[in-house]
């Protein structure tokens, strides 16, 4: 069983866009790359979990998503970055699926997949539903002030293990933490 950090797509790893769709927009916030290499090289697996209810409610395809991960992959990958998957809810919020964050369907899926030990792994996001679904999945959490984080941050940052300004920082942060603690 291997420890992951899974991480939330838009505001975490790429910068926010609301409803996107086109592959040309994406651009990845500070420090992404580094921070899932980083991961990756401390033994973490490296997973996106991410709400698209833009399928759901009809704005765009399930291929213009799959065209919007292959470009941040392409971007991660330039840098040197990899991710091990990338685990998607197409569901609008009234659909009440299982696998909508902050529901733990995506990470037992990944869990069962990719043979994740959630006791060890940590969810970096910067919205309410992220930390609230590491909380559900028995995780540690980071929430990043990146994308929504800081106009969320009174209402996520309590429950959060720990805040931070971005994403480099929260992996930074949590791999001092278990290099201090042991728990890795």
């Amino acid at each position: 069983m291997k420890p992951c950090i899974f991480f939330d797509r838009d505001g975490t790893l790429i910068e926010e866009r609301h409803y996107l769709s086109d592959p040309e927009q994406v651009a990845l916030v500070p420090g992404a790359a580094e921070a899932v290499r980083r991961a990756r090289e401390a033994g973490f697996l490296a997973v996106v979990l991410t709400n698209q209810s833009g399928v759901g409610r009809g704005y765009f395809r399930m291929a213009d998503v799959e065209a919007v991960h292959r470009r941040m992959e392409e971007l991660l990958a330039a840098s040197g970055a990899e991710l091990d998957a990338i685990y998607v809810c197409p569901h609008a919020p009234e659909e009440d699926c299982p696998c909508r964050k902050p529901r733990t369907g995506l990470v037992e899926r990944a869990a069962r997949d990719l043979a994740i030990d959630l006791s060890r792994s940590w969810m970096i996001g910067d919205k309410p539903a992220d930390i609230e679904l590491a909380r559900n999945a028995g995780m540690r959490s980071v929430l990043v002030m990146t994308g929504y984080g800081a106009a969320s941050a009174s209402e996520a940052g309590a429950a959060a293990t720990f805040s931070a300004s971005g994403v480099l920082e929260a992996v930074k942060l949590l791999l001092e933490r278990e290099n201090r603690t042991g728990t890795f």
